[in-house]
């Protein structure tokens, strides 16, 4: 595939995001596709010859690696739990407001809507949604319950999103960051497992 050609795969790709961003799997039809990407649909049936279902799986997949690789970067950057946690609530929220509050997860409104009947889509949901959890569960060190509350802080994150969305508000955001912040610390204490903070530094230093 030439330049050309993949520049217009990535735009088809990004309209295609924002679209099911915004309004979920029916909100992404491939008129709406064509006209926000600017590309000939010609080229759409070119590069997803499978369809509609095969141009949103790829562009999930592309939108979960951006997240994890945006996330496994702040762990690196971030010298203590309190600190990683308020960052990646911070960006979700940067990312959710400067987009007018359309940008939420971009990978929930297609689970919500098309897990129950394609089993394609709903397995790349999982696909991704399990990525992220191992990369949650990563920086909680060899604690014991590393894999319970990666589900939980991305079940509470995943929350936030909704509600910051649903009241154009980045208080919900705010008060999952302070809770989020003291579970780890509280977990930490009652099972005398190592802190957030030490594998953090672990993978620093």
């Amino acid at each position: 595939m030439g330049q050309k050609g993949a520049e217009t795969r990535d735009r088809l790709m990004d309209a295609t995001q924002e679209l099911i961003e915004a309004g979920g799997y029916s909100g992404a039809g491939l008129n709406q596709v064509v006209a926000a990407s600017g590309a000939p649909r010609g080229s759409l049936y070119f590069h997803f010859p499978h369809g509609k279902d095969q141009l949103v799986g790829e562009s999930l997949q592309r939108a979960g690696r951006e997240i994890s690789e945006a996330v496994e970067g702040l762990a690196d950057s971030s010298p203590s739990a309190a600190e990683f946690v308020e960052a990646v609530l911070q960006h979700l929220g940067d990312r959710l407001e400067e987009s007018g509050w359309r940008k939420g997860c971009p990978v929930a409104t297609v689970a919500l809507e098309m897990a129950a009947t394609s089993d394609p889509l709903q397995e790349i949901c999982s696909e991704v949604y399990t990525r992220w959890e191992a990369t949650l569960a990563a920086r909680l060190g060899s604690r014991a319950d590393a894999d319970d509350l990666s589900v939980t802080i991305l079940a509470l994150i995943e929350g936030a999103l909704l509600l910051a969305r649903s009241h154009r508000s980045r208080e919900p955001l705010t008060c999952v960051t302070r809770q989020i912040t003291a579970l780890l610390a509280e977990t930490a204490r009652r099972t005398g497992g190592p802190s957030f903070e030490t594998k953090i530094c672990r993978s620093i230093y």
